[in-house]
Parts: C-alpha cells; sequence; structure tokens
C-alpha cells in the first residue's frame, strides 16, 4: 500500500475503500467554534457567511479569504488563533488507526473522500493520515462536494480499472452514502469502529 497525496497510486489490493474524513476517522473540532467565538450554536449558524465555507471546500477560498468572509458583518477573524484550536483538537476516533492499519496489511487500498479545505493538511501534519491511506479525493482539489454525483464520478474514473464492485465508501452521513450507493459503490454508514469492524467483517473485508 502506497500513500500519496492525489497520487492514485493503484496495487493489487483486494478492495478499494474511500473513507470519509471528519467524524468517521478523525473527531471535527469545527464543533468547537461557538465556544472559540462566544456564540451560541444558532448565533454562530445566524452570523456565519451563507456560502462562505461551501466555497471553502470546493477550493475557490484559501484560509486567509475565508477567514475575511466567515462573517456576514465583515469582522476579522485571527486565522492564526483558528489554526491553532483546529490542529491543537484533531485526533483519531478510537480504534481508527489500528483499523486502518489492519486494513491496509490486509492488501486493501485505502484513500480519503472527504469534503474538506485546505485545513486537511493541518490534519496530514498532526495525525500523519497518510501512513495508512492517500489524500486521492479531497473536494478543495477536485472541486466537486458529497452528495455531489460528480464527486463520486471523479473517484470511479480515477479508480479505473477497478470494477463498481470493489469499491466500498464508508461515511457517517446517511445521505452521502445513498448517493454512493447510487453512483454503483458498495456503502457503509459509520457509526462507531465497533459497528464498522462488524460491517467490514460481514462484507470479507477482515
Amino acid at each position: 500500500m502506497v500513500a500519496k497525496e492525489f497520487g492514485i497510486a493503484h496495487t493489487t489490493a483486494m478492495a478499494v475503500l474511500l473513507f470519509d474524513v471528519m467524524d468517521t476517522l478523525v473527531w471535527d473540532p469545527f464543533r468547537l467554534l461557538p465556544g472559540h467565538f462566544r456564540l451560541s450554536f444558532a448565533e454562530l449558524m445566524a452570523q456565519k457567511h451563507p456560502t462562505a465555507w461551501v466555497r471553502f471546500e470546493r477550493g475557490e477560498l484559501v484560509h486567509a479569504d475565508f477567514c475575511r468572509e466567515f462573517f456576514l458583518d465583515g469582522r476579522t477573524v485571527d486565522g492564526d488563533a483558528l489554526r491553532e484550536l483546529l490542529s491543537d483538537n484533531y485526533r483519531y476516533l478510537p480504534g481508527i488507526p489500528e483499523l486502518l492499519e489492519e486494513l491496509a496489511r490486509a492488501g486493501h487500498e485505502l484513500h480519503a473522500f472527504s469534503n474538506y479545505p485546505e485545513w486537511y493538511r493541518w490534519i496530514e501534519d498532526k495525525l500523519e493520515l497518510s501512513r495508512y491511506l492517500s489524500w486521492s479525493f479531497v473536494s478543495c482539489q477536485t472541486g466537486f462536494r458529497k452528495p455531489d454525483p460528480r464527486a463520486y464520478a471523479h473517484a470511479i474514473r480515477a479508480l479505473r480499472p477497478r470494477e463498481l464492485s470493489e469499491l466500498w465508501f464508508i461515511d457517517d452521513r446517511t445521505q452521502n452514502v445513498e448517493a454512493a450507493v447510487q453512483a454503483g459503490l458498495n456503502g457503509i454508514r459509520f457509526e462507531d469502529t465497533s459497528r464498522l469492524r462488524v460491517a467490514l467483517r460481514r462484507a470479507s473485508l477482515l
């Protein structure tokens, strides 16, 4: 198993597993932002820019631009403080490193398939996720966000000549899994690592 950033490293893997990252492999510290800005969650949702995050995830904004556009009223967001908050709190969900290592040892080809901005590099700096998988399908690089059908079509094209029956998609969001199945992939909704192990065993992937 070779892990490369955006380079699709095909192997003779038994299967290809496409993992969502946030709240599937890594705890999402975005939920700390209301406290960081001294707002309630409802206040933050009401005051944030309605499209900045989506554009950031599609790679249309860089971090500095996103910080300038974060709030509708134009108030300043300290980009360095935001980076420190997020970087300090990225952590694997329980049991995930061991599971990824076991899947890689079994000969499966593992890729990230994530809606996320350039912050994914901070995850890599903190957790070295590329020890287990390739950062192949991150929305800020592909320009497509799940559950947009184009996101799945892009991954399927990139992974040819692998057959659809060999492709497995794992995500904590039901709508993303449903869209993956609609595109022809095998889908597993992540609830926790123990239940994921059960699902992978049932699929003969462990």
